[in-house]
């Protein structure tokens, strides 16, 4: 049997004593550093280990006190769902993401990163959209969006939460300017909260949360659109589901 990756081991020691109640609800848990003297591991192994109770559940990080016990919470689903007819959408299993606070920004420079994915030149003017998400009038979910301003440019449609079609998402925008999408890529990768994006969301600077990075592309392979989602780990787990083509 192969051997378990000593971070595994490491998180599985450390549940059971979460288990037992060696610490109390809100008590904080010796350093890192200690735990991973005490374990023989190095601290990165430790290091891991945490995260992954973190992500479970089981500890709280806060960033310049330490590791906490946490309370039992629930863990909501939101579910990204493609079928066919219909732009990627997010709902929750409880409290729809119903309302949602959006600003922005014209002919702002496209950084290095954003450029890449739009196949644009770093520095050609964009249009860049904040959106704060809310579901039972709580923070879920954060998005950064782009669209290249040589698209959209001078239409009905350049703002997206503005003109005849505020709100009605980049398929239905571009489809009114003769641009039809057809494919949208998402790559999901963990990462920490800023202190600006906890603010929002409402947890700790720090907080493991879920980094969706998002290209819209149209028939011809074009970027049309890129985003940022940003979604806390804590209190949401993201599912895909897509229709299947029985044909």
């Amino acid at each position: 049997m192969p051997r378990q990756a000593p971070y595994l081991v490491t998180a599985e020691a450390l549940r059971a004593r979460l288990a037992a109640g060696e610490w109390r609800l809100g008590e904080r848990l010796p350093s890192r550093a200690r735990l991973a003297e005490e374990y023989g591991v190095g601290r990165n192994v430790m290091q891991r280990a945490v995260d992954l109770l973190i992500a479970e559940g089981f500890l709280e990080g806060r960033a310049g006190s330490g590791t906490y016990v946490r309370p039992p919470h629930e863990r909501l689903r939101m579910v990204r769902s493609r079928r066919r007819g219909h732009s990627l959408a997010a709902r929750t299993e409880r409290g729809r993401a119903g309302a949602w606070d959006a600003h922005s920004d014209v002919r702002v420079p496209a950084p290095g990163h954003i450029a890449e994915r739009l196949a644009i030149a770093a520095g050609d003017p964009c249009v860049r959209t904040h959106y704060e998400f809310l579901a039972d009038g709580r923070p879920v979910q954060l998005s950064e969006s782009w669209e290249p301003l040589a698209l959209t440019g001078g239409t009905p449609v350049v703002l997206p939460e503005r003109g005849p079609l505020a709100g009605q998402g980049v398929v239905a925008r571009m489809r009114s300017i003769g641009v039809t999408v057809e494919t949208v890529v998402e790559l999901p990768r963990p990462a920490r909260a800023t202190r600006a994006q906890a603010n929002l969301l409402g947890i700790g600077a720090g907080d493991l949360v879920l980094r969706i990075e998002r290209t819209i592309h149209d028939t011809g392979g074009r970027p049309v659109e890129t985003a940022d989602i940003v979604i806390p780990d804590a209190r949401r787990e993201v599912v895909y589901e897509f229709e299947v083509d029985r044909r």
